[in-house]
């Protein structure tokens, strides 16, 4: 009697994939089976992420905070609201999401981490305040 061959699960197929961070937000990308196909080259989490993308403000948050850490002793830390205020000024406070972003963008490409009370926390799931540091 001939056997039938199991098809792999969803969940065993998503374990088969690299995992990725989204290039706009940087948060992890969850694989999903309509993107089977061509895993290889998705880039955004989600249709918001793609209409967004990095746009001139979201680099120079990047660059702030790269500098405020430059800035500071080699353990120290900031909040993302720092970089906020450099680049933002009076308007900061709209930007403290695109910060939070940014600081997630560049924990995926590893120049730094994301703490809270002290800790390393995953950037896809941290909620609440945050501090940024170099990488140790």
């Amino acid at each position: 009697m001939a056997h039938r061959q199991r098809k792999p699960a969803a969940s065993d197929l998503a374990r088969d994939r690299a995992e990725k961070t989204c290039a706009s937000c940087g948060r992890r990308i969850e694989w999903r089976a309509k993107w089977a196909s061509n895993w290889d080259s998705v880039k955004y989490c989600s249709t918001a992420c793609r209409a967004h993308g990095v746009n001139a403000t979201d680099v120079r948050l990047e660059e702030a905070i790269g500098a405020l850490l430059t800035a500071r002793a080699n353990d120290a830390t900031i909040c993302p609201s720092e970089a906020a205020k450099a680049v933002g000024g009076e308007e900061w406070r709209e930007l403290m999401e695109p910060s939070r972003r940014a600081a997630r963008r560049m924990v995926a490409r590893g120049e730094l981490q994301i703490t809270q009370g002290g800790a390393v926390v995953d950037p896809s799931t941290a909620k609440g305040p945050i501090r940024l540091r170099r990488v140790r």
